[in-house]
């Protein structure tokens, strides 16, 4: 497989689907943005943040890029959420072309070997060693790249740091020559295949995730139940749902104080979004058990 990295690229059009994979937390939503210049997958430093299949697309004069971010790998099943999740992520890896396996620099656990086991052998996957930009002692890398090349038979390795946005160029380089010669799918302007109801969605999760830290308990989700566009202004509407009275009062806050910031904060990000301003109203439900619960779990857009 290497060896085709030592040719140009085709002169014809490439256009294809790369599943971006790894355990919880190691920058996968981070790299997608980054590449695509755009927010369009939440980030937080809490692990298993992304739970959706979140399509980016990135456009330029030789390929279409179609990067699939899903969520990180679920050792554990503690619930039918963390197993629609875990299919999420195998479906996505049988769906593609090319795959990019995330690990973290210096860091092969149990968990980032687990994803490995899933890996397909029928197409080429691609290492992607980020964080590279937080090693003190950068000679380190080439042992850890040595080792990793004995775990499985990667394509090629590259060694990046998404939040940096270092060595992207190099790794979009990498992949173009294995993406089949296709026209483009999507419009050149398109970053993404998501609504901006679901961005919505997610952006509020996105700051739930970061102003509770690590009270913020993991079966909670959001749903938007109006969203309508008049002309500039976005009018709308979310719920969050929780599993417990003790759960919605923590969000909520003394005097609704921290249900005001996460709503504040999330309509500044949905209007940078966006481009126009947005008018945002934000409830808390408690619908017990939903994380388990099947038909919660279709409506809320997971199965």
């Amino acid at each position: 497989m290497t060896d085709d990295l030592d040719h140009a690229p085709s002169p014809e059009y490439r256009c294809g689907y790369i599943a971006i994979t790894g355990r919880p937390n190691v920058g996968k939503s981070t790299l997608l943005n980054k590449l695509v210049g755009q927010k369009i997958s939440i980030t937080s430093n809490k692990p298993q943040t992304t739970r959706h299949r979140i399509t980016g697309i990135l456009t330029d004069a030789q390929s279409q890029f179609i990067f699939v971010d899903t969520p990180g790998f679920q050792k554990r099943h503690t619930n039918r959420l963390h197993s629609a999740m875990n299919r999420v992520v195998t479906q996505s890896m049988r769906d593609v072309d090319v795959v990019i396996l995330v690990l973290e620099a210096m860091r092969c656990d149990d968990r980032d070997k687990l994803v490995i086991k899933l890996l397909p052998a029928d197409r080429p996957v691609i290492l992607a060693i980020n964080k590279v930009d937080r090693l003190g002692d950068k000679s380190q890398l080439l042992p850890f790249i040595e080792k990793m090349s004995k775990e499985f038979a990667f394509a090629a390795i590259v060694p990046i740091s998404a939040e940096e946005g270092t060595q992207l160029s190099a790794l979009l380089s990498t992949i173009r020559p294995y993406l089949p010669t296709n026209p483009p799918f999507f419009a050149e302007d398109e970053v993404t295949d998501r609504d901006e109801r679901f961005i919505a969605a997610e952006l509020v999760r996105e700051k739930l995730f970061r102003l509770l830290g690590e009270e913020i308990p993991y079966s909670i989700s959001v749903v938007v139940d109006r969203f309508v566009t008049e002309g500039e202004l976005r009018k709308i509407h979310a719920s969050i749902i929780v599993d417990k009275p003790s759960q919605k009062a923590m969000i909520i806050g003394k005097g609704g104080e921290k249900l005001k910031l996460i709503a504040t904060k999330a309509r500044k990000d949905m209007e940078e979004n966006f481009g126009g301003k947005v008018y945002l109203k934000v409830w808390v439900k408690v619908k017990s058990g939903w994380a388990g619960d099947a038909r919660a779990l279709k409506n809320l857009g997971y199965e």
